[in-house]
């Protein structure tokens, strides 16, 4: 196995925003997962439509889309850019509220990052306007599922 170099981090060990300015503008997507465990009276509301904050899935989907176009002001290195395409799903099965986002752009660095912060933001959402009726409410799972383009290619959660 070759051995893989940290990026942001600079010759002294400090962390620096990559320069990317060499690279290809290419279409890039990716796509990330996310969990919120549910008590069953958490996702019986879910379903009835009863909880009393109002809509949650379209609320976390709406919130997970605008999370997604902040992420270089919510973590530190990453770059601005232009998303060009941003989805969210929530769907409620047997453990509570499972999420898929997806994000596409053509730029010079991919939107891992950006597919992230939606399915977290949208989890975060749900949480929040669950906690009175469920306060044991869990994120779990939050992870990258697939990328693919730019100079790397594609890569697929085995």
């Amino acid at each position: 196995m070759s051995e893989k170099k940290l990026t942001h981090l600079d010759a002294d060990g400090q962390s620096h925003m990559v320069d990317v300015s060499d690279r290809d503008v290419t279409v890039r997507t990716a796509e990330a997962s996310g969990h919120v465990s549910l008590s069953a009276e958490a996702i019986s509301m879910l379903r009835d439509k009863t909880v009393p904050k109002g809509d949650v899935l379209a609320t976390a989907r709406i919130a997970g889309i605008m999370g997604a176009k902040r992420t270089p002001d919510l973590i530190p290195l990453c770059h601005p850019i232009a998303l060009h395409s941003v989805t969210v799903e929530c769907e409620i099965d047997g453990a509570g509220v499972a999420i898929v986002a997806k994000a596409k752009t053509a730029d010079r660095t991919g939107v891992e990052m950006e597919a992230l912060t939606a399915v977290s933001i949208a989890a975060l959402t749900i949480i929040d306007m669950v906690k009175a009726v469920d306060p044991s409410a869990a994120i779990s799972y939050v992870q990258v599922d697939s990328k693919d383009g730019g100079r790397n290619g594609s890569w697929k959660r085995p």
